[in-house]
């Protein structure tokens, strides 16, 4: 089985990192991925997204119009991706920045308060963790230990002194993932 997933935001949220990772742990469990990332001419405060498929059998062409999931850190990206989502898909919305709700009821929604989240455990910085999390808890297109395990292993030595908060909001963006039914 195949997925792709959209992952958006500003430059700087993190969410080239989150689809990297999600990328890591796919291949170091065993399945085949791709990781195509985007992103404008600024470092920080322009458009970043990326793309990944994860799939048991070999990825045909790594791009893709109608994601299964999209996961949108900021405005412009859930009023980009919310009517992009295939029916039955999941889009996950970072509700610390992002004002509004989806209006389609043929998919389903996760609402995550990222920042707010990832401020209380730490540093906004770690929102992308949050929102994995989150994708996790809802989808478990890969499991949450296999999550946590890639970033123990790839997280960068410089980025290390932040192990610890990242897997305690990633836990806590897994457990919204599993327990949110409806918008909140």
């Amino acid at each position: 089985m195949e997925t792709s997933i959209i992952i958006s935001g500003f430059g700087g949220q993190g969410a080239l990192f989150a689809g990297q990772l999600l990328a890591y742990a796919g291949m170091d469990n065993g399945r085949f991925v791709t990781w195509i990332p985007s992103y404008g001419p600024e470092m920080r405060g322009g458009t970043a997204h990326c793309i990944v498929k994860i799939s048991d059998e070999p990825v045909g062409a790594p791009i893709v119009r109608q994601p299964d999931v999209a996961i949108t850190f900021n405005q412009p990206s859930f009023e980009k991706y919310d009517s992009l989502v295939k029916p039955g898909g999941l889009l996950i919305v970072n509700t610390s920045i992002v004002d509004g709700e989806s209006q389609r009821d043929d998919i389903d929604v996760v609402y995550v308060p990222a920042n707010g989240i990832a401020e209380e455990f730490g540093s906004a910085k770690m929102m992308n963790m949050v929102m994995l999390g989150a994708l996790v808890g809802r989808r478990p297109i890969l499991t949450l230990d296999m999550i946590q395990q890639a970033l123990h292993d790839h997280l960068p030595e410089r980025k290390q002194k932040f192990l610890a908060g990242n897997l305690i909001v990633l836990q806590r963006g897994y457990e919204i993932g599993l327990q949110q039914l409806k918008p909140v």
